[in-house]
């Protein structure tokens, strides 16, 4: 099977390969079309800055491409925010589009920016990637810039006010936590992706 970790130039590149790895996959971190196209499953990773990601796929013309990705696809922390139409991020940007929904800075009161460390996700639908999984299970996160609740959330999660901290669309997934970063529980859950 074909696994292709979308290079992102990102930090997360290869604790996603190594968590995938030990799962006894064998992932290629690439962008190179011919092979993403050829996938059988698609990881888009992502951390820091939103701008910076865009300009990247951009220049490598792979915006089009992962639009058109038939593939299981998981986005993973600001991989997931990808998807969305537009984030504020950076006095705002366009991103892939692939969701019809928007991204926002984390209304947190007064709780701290970023929204760091272990919470938990809660869903009321069964959904493959949550497979022996139970709601209320804590996962790692680090974000400033989130989801609203919309009609693709397939998880959420509470700081301060409710987020999407799971989406679907089709045969795109996301998630605003970091399995790779979250022991057992995240394992699971990037096993029952690559088990899809």
């Amino acid at each position: 099977m074909s696994i292709v970790i979308l290079d992102t130039k990102c930090s997360n590149l290869l604790s996603v390969k190594l968590s995938i790895e030990k799962l006894g996959y064998n992932p290629i971190i690439t962008n190179d079309t011919k092979i993403i196209l050829k996938a059988k499953k698609l990881f888009l990773p992502g951390v820091g800055s939103a701008s910076e990601i865009m300009k990247i796929l951009s220049s490598k013309k792979l915006i089009d491409v992962i639009k058109n990705i038939k593939c299981p696809t998981l986005g993973i922390c600001l991989g997931m925010q990808l998807l969305s139409s537009f984030s504020e991020e950076s006095n705002g940007i366009n991103m892939l589009g692939i969701l019809d929904s928007c991204v926002s800075l984390l209304n947190t009161n007064d709780l701290p920016l970023p929204h760091t460390g272990w919470n938990q996700i809660f869903f009321d639908n069964y959904n493959p990637l949550f497979k022996n999984i139970s709601s209320g299970s804590w996962f790692y996160f680090i974000h400033s810039y989130a989801f609203s609740l919309n009609k693709y959330t397939i998880s959420k999660t509470l700081y301060n006010i409710y987020f999407s901290s799971s989406v679907q669309k089709d045969n795109f997934f996301g998630v605003q936590f970091h399995p790779e970063k979250s022991g057992c529980i995240g394992e699971k859950l990037l096993l029952n992706f690559l088990e899809m």
